[in-house]
């Protein structure tokens, strides 16, 4: 079993990896949507995120952050406050190919707008059994406390 330091540390070696999230206002009844996280290794407990100034994300406020990593062994729940944050520096050190291709206009696109999400709290989960524990979940046996991974609540993400 991972202990919480780990945990943090496989969230963002995971989030890097497949930084892809559902993201949704808490106080909102529309559904979450799928984005991708923009990670600034200078910025503990905040992603960012690229989108239009016309979705439903920008009036900000209360959000969650919903990950699951690619290899489905890893889950996280994070918690936080969700705003514009239209800092050119910012923009221009997370730009790339990728987002370039949503907005034509570039850095200075007018529908361009960059969203600052910063975490409060995150409930980890992470998918760590034996081979014995996977063989037993095969075949409808017992699972064991050390066979079920790891788990915990954090008021914040940074591994130290």
């Amino acid at each position: 079993m991972a202990d919480v330091t780990e945990l943090k540390q496989h969230l963002w070696k995971k989030l890097a990896d497949s930084p892809f999230v559902m993201v949704g206002l808490i106080d909102s009844q529309q559904h979450h949507i799928p984005l991708t996280a923009q990670l600034d290794e200078d910025q503990v407990d905040t992603l960012f995120f690229f989108a239009g100034k016309d979705n439903r994300l920008t009036p900000g406020g209360r959000a969650m952050v919903h990950f699951a990593a690619k290899g489905h062994d890893y889950f996280a729940c994070l918690d936080g406050d969700l705003r514009v944050d239209n800092d050119f520096a910012q923009i221009d050190k997370l730009w790339n190919r990728h987002v370039e291709a949503w907005f034509p206009g570039g850095k200075d696109d007018p529908n361009l707008a960059l969203l600052r999400f910063d975490i409060d709290g995150a409930e980890l989960w992470e998918a760590d059994m034996s081979l014995g524990g996977m063989v037993k979940m095969l075949f409808g046996g017992k699972i064991k406390g050390d066979e079920e991974g790891s788990h915990a609540v954090v008021d914040t993400t940074a591994a130290s």
